[in-house]
């Protein structure tokens, strides 16, 4: 039988959109082994399209839509044996280009100083309603980051909200549909604090970025029963007081909350109404962040300070929730941190954040869980309260994304190992790829999600998380082509300009995008800043010289081997020159596919002629022309041979001297993050299966298993952040960039690879070693789920792959035998004697 299965619109069922031409993408499901989709049509607001085999981001061109309106769709298909199926669907639009009728309102009278987050505003409303409601929705958004009650109850599930973008160019607005929380007589409430837009933020203690102060943007949808309708809106009717229960909210330093304070005793005043100094385009949210997960202590002990000190077992982005019993008055602080230091908190890698909650208790039993601020922490200290009278438990806090992957072998440490790299990702994916979640950073680095993003998008659906930030990305590409560092650039003060790896993730990252979903209106979005990008990094490695020199980028900043367990800053930076140029030929490389996806010929021609001679220029300067760097160092051989820039002999002794570098460091890597994410499959792929399997289960510093076997629960931002003696280093303990291994086990461990946008093509050819009996795992694909599972027992190797309708499979066996599957189960053994 042949089913309809996960239609969604814009990469998410039952989604709301702002797009013009939304974008549906369906799977299959079928009892039938081979089956493909034929042909497919689909019906919506009147108009039937042929999809043709089209499952994948088929554009929904030319509808009359109208905001606030559900559309049904209908789904005919029929596959290669001639069985049909059908299924109805649905979308909504939001606002779409309806035009604001309500004001900004802020307190304008409300100044405070450098350095500092501001006071939360708190904003009221009062209103009746006298006639019988069909629906009722709102539409909202802020400087800053708001909170929404009605009638007591909080409006929607999200954090953060709008959400974290280049505000003074892109703006969301979220959707809240109220109709049931609705009554006669109604309060609106709005809380906003400082958040990223107007809080203390960055390394640099910058705050007042985007504005002097927040402000507030609602409108309130009223449909009555009789046909008429009502707009509510922000406007100088509303109220403001600066005295309402939240105290203090900063990103960085927390929150304090005040349950004593009754808003029907404070004083309020008329809200100003404003006109903001830029004007942002206002579009409908991507990805909001949620509680994703539920954690409680796993222990708790009583230290020399008086403070309780709960461990929750793991590092993780998020916010404590108490319940407790208290006396009006009294005040309950709760710090945060990563680690213990003896039996204390270890906080020096918090820099200057704070990261403290003051909850000023009212009288008996109430429950307290911050809203305007989130920490990076396994444990927390809790002071001025019995713990008897206490109940703790912690809301992991994450993007609204799908989980959709899944690693496992017969080797619990690498088990560990994936843990920690999908905790890594779900810590940093807080409305932005950030490189921490604790300190005083928690920045967009790009470098980060340039080498992680394969990685990411194995485990996760990242579609619309990453849509809305390199959206971001593409706002802020400088004139000349850089890429800012971070992403949104917001308070940073760096120069923008092209910087290898860093400024690659506008094109590493939506390839890998492209490569797990199967989309190109991601590439075509992109393909402009790409360009750019490139043009302008030709530029910048003209100035190296004449010949082959013009092909050589070093200027005018690099990264280099950053964060490398040898040498420090200098040391990294002074390799930039080999590093910059192999990502600059990769990047031409992926650029030239990505035009001739897109049917840009002439471009697709150019990058490939491009890249040979950056390949020519690295082999004449960089080397002796016979596979030798004229600086050996590990990085350096890994780019070249992962990117395919060397072949025949020149990359058989490139590869010799990479094992040879590993073997002389007694089998440990000696990388930073420009290197590590491919220096197993530089090895693996050229002849060194067993070096690159005893650098994976390398369990001394510095090496993977080496922060497992020291009990990490993440991917720390340094090897050595705790050294072997058990002494704490300041460094990050939840950087996912090191967790960019994950690629490795899924594509060469396990085996599985896209070898076509969306999986609709992808290829099976598990590389066993180590010692590894089994691995098994999959991946969410738009065809379907994709699972592989191998083991080797009594001299057989058995492999077991399931393919979704449409797509099918190259499996690669140890041997080299090769088969071409079509969709269904398939089991295939054959004999194996390596052990």
């Amino acid at each position: 039988m042949l089913e309809i299965r996960n239609i969604q619109i814009d990469g998410k069922a039952g989604n709301r959109t702002d797009h013009l031409e939304p974008e549906l993408t369906f799977a299959l499901e079928s009892d039938v082994p081979g089956t493909s989709l034929a042909e497919a049509s689909v019906t919506a607001c009147g108009q039937t399209f042929d999809c043709g085999n089209d499952q994948t981001g088929f554009p929904l061109k030319g509808l009359a839509l109208q905001p606030f309106t559900e559309y049904p769709l209908e789904i005919r298909v029929r596959d290669n044996h001639g069985q049909e199926a059908a299924a109805a669907a649905s979308f909504r639009t939001g606002r779409w280009k309806l035009p604001w009728k309500a004001s900004w309102i802020t307190d304008k009278d409300y100044t405070f100083g450098k350095k500092q987050s501001p006071i939360p505003m708190t904003f009221r409303k009062h209103f009746s309603i006298q006639k019988p409601i069909r629906r009722a929705y709102i539409t909202a958004t802020a400087i800053g980051i708001y909170e929404l009650k009605l009638n007591g109850e909080k409006v929607g599930n999200s954090y953060f909200a709008p959400g974290f973008t280049s505000y003074k160019k892109n703006l969301q607005y979220q959707f809240y549909d109220v109709t049931e929380q609705l009554v006669g007589s109604n309060t609106l409430i709005a809380v906003v604090a400082g958040g990223w837009a107007v809080g203390r933020f960055t390394y640099e203690n910058k705050n007042k970025i985007t504005a002097p102060r927040q402000a507030f943007l609602l409108e309130l949808f009223i449909e009555y029963a009789d046909g008429t309708a009502e707009r509510i809106i922000t406007d100088s009717r509303w109220e403001v007081t600066l005295q309402g229960n939240y105290r203090k909210a900063c990103l960085y330093d927390g929150e304090t909350y005040d349950a004593s304070v009754d808003l029907k005793a404070v004083s309020w005043k008329r809200a100003d109404a404003v006109r903001l100094p830029f004007r942002p385009e206002i579009a409908l949210e991507n990805s909001r962040v949620i509680c994703r997960e539920i954690l409680h202590p796993v222990s708790h002990f009583e230290n020399g300070d008086g403070e309780t000190i709960y461990d929750f077992g793991q590092n993780f982005a998020g916010v404590v929730e108490l319940e407790l019993e208290g006396r009006r008055g009294q005040v309950v602080t709760v710090r945060h941190a990563e680690v213990l230091d003896g039996d204390k908190l270890y906080t020096a890698s918090l820099r200057t954040a704070k990261a403290e909650l003051r909850y000023i208790c009212k009288d008996g039993k109430q429950v307290y869980s911050p809203r305007f601020t989130y920490m990076g922490f396994r444990y927390i200290a809790v002071q001025s309260i019995d713990p008897e009278l206490l109940r703790v438990r912690a809301l992991a806090l994450s993007s609204d994304y799908e989980e959709t992957g899944s690693f496992s072998c017969s080797d619990e440490r690498i088990n560990r190992l994936q843990s920690n790299i999908r905790w890594s990702g779900r810590s940093n994916f807080v409305d932005i790829p950030t490189d921490c979640p604790q300190r005083d950073e928690r920045q967009g680095w790009t470098g980060d999600m340039a080498v992680f993003a394969n990685t990411a998008c194995y485990n996760f659906d990242l579609s619309r998380f990453l849509e809305k930030w390199l959206l971001d990305m593409r706002s802020e590409q400088s004139r000349g082509g850089g890429i800012p560092t971070v992403v949104p650039l917001h308070g940073c003060s760096t120069p923008v300009v092209a910087t290898a790896c860093w400024g690659d993730s506008c094109i590493l990252v939506p390839w890998a995008e492209y490569l797990a979903r199967g989309s190109t209106t991601l590439l075509r979005q992109q393909y402009p800043c790409m360009k750019r990008f490139l043009k302008a990094v030709k530029f910048w490695a003209s100035l190296s010289g004449f010949g082959d020199r013009r092909y050589i980028w070093k200027w005018l900043f690099q990264f280099g081997d950053w964060c490398a367990p040898e040498g420090y800053i200098r040391d990294w930076m002074a390799k930039g020159k080999w590093i910059a140029t192999a990502y600059y030929a990769n990047s031409c490389a992926i650029m030239a596919q990505i035009a001739g996806i897109l049917g840009e010929k002439e471009d697709a021609a150019y990058y490939s002629q491009l890249r040979e001679k950056i390949c020519t220029a690295f082999r004449n300067i960089l080397t002796d022309g016979k596979g030798n760097l004229h600086e050996h160092f590990q990085t350096g051989y890994v780019l070249p041979l992962y990117f395919g820039m060397e072949q025949g002999e020149n990359r058989k002794a490139m590869a010799a001297n990479l094992n040879r570098l590993v073997a002389e460091k007694d089998y440990h890597l000696n990388t930073g993050f420009t290197g590590t994410p491919y220096l197993l499959f530089a090895l693996a792929d050229n002849g060194h299966v067993d070096t690159a399997y005893r650098v994976l289960l390398q369990d001394t510093c510095p090496s993977w298993l080496y922060c497992v076997k020291m009990g990490a629960t993440t991917f720390w931002e340094q090897w050595n952040a705790i050294t072997p003696d058990g002494k704490v280093r300041d460094p990050s303990m939840n950087h996912y960039a090191y967790g960019a291994v994950g690629d490795f086990l899924y594509r060469r461990v396990l085996g599985l690879e896209p070898t076509e946008g969306g999986y609709r093509h992808f290829r099976v050819k598990p590389v066993p070693g180590g010692g590894l009996r089994w691995a098994e795992g999959f991946t969410g694909t738009p065809y379907g789920k994709i699972q592989v599972r191998w083991e080797i027992q009594d001299g057989v190797f058995s492999v077991t792959v399931n393919v979704p309708v449409s797509a099918t499979c190259q499996l690669v066996l140890p041997s080299g035998k090769e088969f071409e599957l079509r969709s269904g189960v398939h089991h295939i053994n054959e004999p194996f004697e390596k052990e």
